[in-house]
Parts: C-alpha cells; sequence; structure tokens
C-alpha cells in the first residue's frame, strides 16, 4: 500500500498506531504523585504543564519505537499486520522522525522541571526503548513494561523535588505490577503466534493457564501496595478514607478483568484490556485527591 505523504496524514497515522489515546493509563499516577508533592511544596502551574508534557512525550516515543522495531513481526501476525506501519501507512521515515522528536521533546521538559530530571532523561528513555527489544530475549518483558510504565511517579518526584520518597517508589510499584499483570494477560491472544515465531512472551514460555496465574498474582500485589501507600505517606500528604473506597474500587476492577478472560475465552479481551484498565488509572487519580482533601 502506498502511504499518504501528506505531513497531516502521516501524522494522523503516527498517533493511531501508537495509540496516543491511551496515555490515560499511566498520566493519571504521574499527576497523583505531583498532587501529592504540591501537599507540602508549592507547584507551579508551569510545572503540572511540562509534567503532561514530558509523560505523553515519553509514552509517544517508546510506543513509536515498538512500531518500528516490530514492524516485520507485526506484519506477519494476523492480529497486528493491520498497524500503520507494518501495513505501509505510515512511512518508516516519519515514524523515525516522530519517535525521535517525541524524545527530544521529553528531554526538553524533563530539563524545564529539573535539572537531575534532564540527567536522567537519556536512561529513561532508553529503559522505554528497550522494552520493544526484550520480548527477544526474556519472558520478563511484561515487567520490562511495567516498570516502564512504573517510573512516571519515580520521575515525576525528581522533577519536583530532587529526590524520590518512599510513596513513588510505591506508587511506581502499583503501576508496575499492574501494568505488568494486564499486559500478560493482552498477551494471550498472541501465545500461538509468539512461541512459533521464538518470542519470549509469559503466555508463549508457561502457556495460558499458567501465565493467567502469574497475571493473578502481579494483582495481588498491586492491590497489596495500594493498601501500604498511605502508611509511607508523611506531614501534608495524609489520604483519608475515600482513597480506601477508590483502592477497593480498584481491587473490583482487577477481579472483573480476571474474570473476563479465561485461556479458553478470549472474546472479551478489549472490555478487559480497554475499559478495566482505564478506569484503575482514573479511579486512582480521584481517590488521592479525595482522599488528600479529607486526610
Amino acid at each position: 500500500m502506498t502511504p499518504d505523504p501528506r505531513a497531516g496524514a502521516q501524522l494522523r497515522a503516527f498517533a493511531r498506531d501508537i495509540k496516543l489515546s491511551h496515555s490515560i493509563f499511566a498520566l493519571p499516577f504521574a499527576l497523583a504523585a505531583a498532587w501529592l508533592v504540591s501537599r507540602v511544596q508549592a507547584v507551579p502551574w508551569t510545572a503540572w504543564l511540562w509534567i503532561a508534557v514530558a509523560m505523553v512525550a515519553a509514552r509517544s516515543s517508546a510506543m513509536g519505537m515498538n512500531r518500528i522495531a516490530d514492524r516485520r513481526i507485526d506484519a506477519d501476525n494476523p492480529r497486528t499486520r493491520d498497524r500503520e506501519l507494518a501495513a505501509g501507512r505510515l512511512r518508516l521515515g516519519w515514524a523515525w522522525g516522530l519517535t525521535l522528536g517525541s524524545g527530544a521533546l521529553f528531554g526538553l521538559a524533563a530539563a524545564m522541571l529539573h535539572p537531575l530530571a534532564l540527567a536522567l532523561s537519556p536512561l529513561v528513555l532508553l529503559w522505554l526503548w528497550g522494552y520493544s527489544f526484550a520480548k527477544r530475549f526474556t519472558a520478563l518483558c511484561h515487567l520490562w513494561l511495567g516498570v516502564a510504565l512504573g517510573l512516571s511517579p519515580v520521575c515525576v518526584w525528581i522533577a519536583l523535588t530532587g529526590t524520590v520518597q518512599a510513596p513513588a517508589w510505591i506508587m511506581g510499584g502499583v503501576i508496575a505490577t499492574w501494568v505488568g499483570g494486564f499486559d500478560i494477560l493482552y498477551a494471550l491472544q498472541d501465545h500461538a503466534f509468539d512461541a512459533q515465531a521464538g518470542l519470549n512472551s509469559l503466555p508463549a514460555r508457561l502457556g495460558p493457564r499458567r501465565a493467567l496465574a502469574v497475571s493473578s498474582l502481579l494483582h495481588l500485589f498491586t492491590v497489596g501496595l495500594l493498601v501500604a501507600l498511605p502508611f509511607s505517606l508523611e506531614g501534608g500528604m495524609a489520604l483519608g478514607w475515600p482513597y480506601g473506597l477508590g483502592a477497593l474500587a480498584i481491587a473490583g476492577l482487577l477481579l472483573w478483568e480476571h474474570r473476563l478472560v479465561s485461556p479458553t475465552d478470549l472474546s472479551r479481551m478489549n472490555q478487559a484490556f480497554f475499559a478495566a484498565n482505564s478506569y484503575v488509572s482514573v479511579v486512582f487519580l480521584a481517590s488521592v485527591l479525595a482522599g488528600s482533601w479529607v486526610g
């Protein structure tokens, strides 16, 4: 297929390919981290803006690298062969340019926030880009992705304070186990293809049933870390009863997600992946906001 060479068409194709709207999965956690910091020190409105820019730019660069690295694999996989780059609607040069440009924008945002954030931004990008190659050599690729998104509250804490404290690590752990768990579920769709292609997804390595058990275990850790978060806070960052209700709601959403998927029935995967998971991050942010007001 001949791609539309116009800049607008290529930008839209890139946005579709990287699923720009899915930034909602991690952005609320970054905002929650910034909100907790703001309870004990002033956070200017420009910092909120640059945090949002950094989050969207970093994710866009990471997803762009993923599409570039996997373009031939995606073209061979019946589920992914219609992705923009794999199908030829997005030019490789445009994909590279927008991926590197997004990475540069992330660096700029980091520079506008804190010198330490700027110094660490190349390492963060290397980790984000590395996920795209992880499944070629390790079945822990799902946790690699989880840690990639889990860096967001840690990076926010550094960007606003120049340090990292326990709440940021715990929120990072919440994201890492939550994302790692649902990425295992999502990989169930490709376990036969991954096994045939020699890719190291956990469902391909362990089989669907045992992979589901690992996903469930990771989500149990997610709930445990959610419970631990209020106990790590100090000073004006206390969380009251609305946070507890939010944590309970998230536990219910994760249980619902696992009830939607089974080794023999993946027909409701999109509902489990997109609906349930988008609710998790929004509920977390809302519960932190509400909990801090009454804490």
